[in-house]
């Protein structure tokens, strides 16, 4: 998202798609929903409006957007931050079904990366003359490892 002018953030590839904002939004309104109460009460809320998160994206500038994001991950850490080992095994409710706290875990991080890959796209796809890349650059791979195997560069 960085790498986005302010304009680009609101920019859908076609009419049903989504734009980086409207994911933030609906990202946020799930992780607020999921992790809120996350061990004592179902993660689908009644105050959520799932459906109104693919609306026009309201946070309307960058900066509301990123406070959006960063409230989600927020949530989503300040709910996980607690959990032991012995609450892998506790049913949590997602929708009415009972899950075990890691069912509920991963299905939640599959969900969150399926659109922060969606996010990546989008962004590479509109600001890609420029775009500077998340990971090890094409055709680098070989200087990459060996950087790493030197300690001059990170795995991660």
């Amino acid at each position: 998202m960085e790498q986005l002018t302010d304009t680009e953030l609101f920019v859908a590839l076609e009419g049903e798609g989504n734009s980086v904002a409207v994911l933030v939004k609906h990202l946020a309104g799930n992780m607020r929903s999921r992790w809120t109460d996350f061990l004592t009460s179902d993660g689908e809320k009644s105050n959520r409006d799932r459906d109104r998160e693919f609306d026009f994206p309201q946070p309307v500038t960058r900066a509301e957007l990123m406070e959006t994001w960063e409230t989600g991950w927020s949530t989503l850490f300040g709910a996980l931050a607690p959990l032991s080992d012995k609450d892998l095994p506790t049913k949590v409710l997602i929708l009415g079904e009972p899950h075990s706290v890691m069912q509920a875990i991963n299905r939640q991080l599959a969900h969150y990366a399926h659109h922060v890959g969606q996010i990546v796209f989008l962004a590479k796809h509109l600001h890609a003359h420029d775009w500077k890349t998340l990971s090890v650059p094409r055709g680098k791979s070989s200087a990459f490892n060996r950087a790493v195997a030197e300690g001059k560069a990170s795995q991660r």
